[in-house]
């Protein structure tokens, strides 16, 4: 399961908080282990554009691959 990130950069930690509810909100409804892949899939994508936008790229590595492991690239 994902977790919380803390960085001590507001912007890439309120992202990564942001994606991280968004998934935990989603998660309780989904029946299918597609659905649930897609989640993961779509949360990932979050933390790697605010790891780009707000953290100079660093920390994308889990997330990388996390994505690598669900099949699928950034």
């Amino acid at each position: 399961m994902s977790s919380v990130v803390k960085t001590g950069n507001v912007a890439h930690d309120n992202a990564c908080l942001a994606a991280l509810n968004s998934l935990q909100t989603s998660l309780p409804g989904v029946t299918s282990q597609a659905s649930v892949n897609a989640l993961f899939i779509t949360f990932h994508r979050a933390v790697i554009a605010s790891c780009i936008a707000n953290n100079k790229s660093s920390g994308m590595a889990p997330s990388l691959a996390a994505l690598k492991s669900l099949g699928v690239n950034f």
